[in-house]
């Protein structure tokens, strides 16, 4: 970027007058992908009113530091910067269209209506359907940068939904049990006439759901997607705990809670010490049912293992671990990103010992693979 001056709004023009134009920039850069929220929204701003509106350079380096999270929005933060821009240097004023964006990031959401004609814009829309859905089946461990900030949107589409059972009180309904009871109370109040009957049905609540992610070295390239799958559920299910695994048992429920998908995996983290360390899962494991598990955190919930199952301490005391989750537990599903892979075999020594005391056994190496474990988990 070169120091050219912004000369397109007028001499008397104040902040208030290109606050339009950098509020679209911000918004263009939204619809490219890159995570700008509100606050570096407002970050932004602050920084180009103490810049100055009249240098380029300037504001090019005050959206640079406060509107990019990190190094993979650097690339699709200077074609927005140059596609918003004008080649001259000048600042755009209001526009009635939206903001033209490179063909190379080809966003439907910010095309000009009536350019193009239809054939071409079924070619594109078509292109990128095939994209999304070959990104979909991708292992997620072999995606590059920019296909990771891609994939990363499309998890808002995945709709975790809890499992549910049945209570011991009753509710009324139009058909199911007689429910004597009201029906007798309703027949006494109109002095003995007959009437309708009642009915009642078992109340229905949600059951909870644990997580428990391998957060180790040999789950590093699975960890990021499996928080942020982690998060959907958080964000989506009242009753959802979540907990990594490693050389020591973290519980990261609370830092999961941020709407934002890219704060949540930031905090936790910060929040978890081991991160890429080892994997003790029967001896993190035996601190979660002392801890939480037996005392009511894991007893009739669906608990939900992350976990390629290699195990560096006994993978016998992962076994006894595994049996005594399962005794308490709804329904234990263990999921593992190499099941999906072909030619895969179950051997090692903690999946071999895990595998006798699950219930289900599904892949987790790609968004589809997600998106059916969403479905066995909705199903409990």
């Amino acid at each position: 970027m070169t120091g050219t001056v912004l000369t397109t709004m007028p001499e008397d023009a104040g902040p208030a007058d290109a606050l339009p134009a950098l509020l679209g920039f911000t918004r263009a850069l939204r619809a490219a992908g890159v995570p700008v929220t509100q606050d570096r929204s407002h970050a932004f701003l602050e920084a180009t009113a103490l810049v100055g509106l009249d240098d380029r350079r300037a504001t090019y380096w005050a959206g640079r530091a406060t509107l990019c999270a990190g190094p993979d929005d650097l690339a699709r933060y200077d074609q927005v910067f140059e596609a918003w821009f004008d080649p001259r240097g000048e600042l755009p004023r209001r526009r009635d269209s939206g903001p033209p964006v490179p063909a190379a990031i080809a966003l439907p959401s910010i095309d000009a209506p009536g350019e193009g004609d239809a054939d071409e814009d079924d070619e594109v829309l078509r292109a990128k359907a095939t994209t999304s859905d070959v990104l979909r089946h991708r292992d997620v461990a072999t995606l590059d940068a920019a296909e990771k900030q891609r994939l990363a949107a499309m998890f808002a589409t995945l709709r975790p939904t809890a499992p549910t059972r049945r209570t011991a009180r009753h509710e009324p309904w139009h058909r199911g049990r007689l429910d004597a009871s009201r029906t007798l109370r309703d027949s006494l109040r109109r002095m003995g006439e007959p009437g309708d009957l009642a009915w009642r049905r078992r109340r229905v609540r949600p059951r909870r759901i644990v997580l428990l992610v391998d957060v180790s070295g040999s789950m590093s390239g699975y960890a990021d997607a499996l928080l942020r799958l982690a998060h959907r559920f958080v964000t989506a299910q009242p009753r959802v705990e979540v907990f990594t695994l490693g050389t020591r048992l973290t519980h990261v429920t609370r830092a999961l809670h941020h709407r934002d998908p890219d704060r949540a995996i930031v905090a936790a983290g910060e929040a978890v010490p081991d991160w890429s360390g080892g994997t003790r899962l029967g001896e993190t494991l035996r601190v979660f049912m002392d801890r939480w598990g037996q005392r009511g955190m894991a007893r009739g919930s669906v608990v939900v293992v992350f976990s390629d199952g290699w195990e560096r301490g006994d993978a016998a005391l992962l076994g006894e671990q595994m049996a005594r989750l399962q005794r308490v537990a709804h329904r234990v599903v263990w999921v593992n990103p190499h099941r999906g892979k072909a030619g895969y075999e179950p051997v090692q020594g903690g999946i071999a010992a895990a595998l006798p005391h699950c219930d289900d056994f599904v892949a987790g190496h790609s968004l589809a693979a997600f998106a059916e474990l969403v479905e066995v988990v909705g199903r409990a």
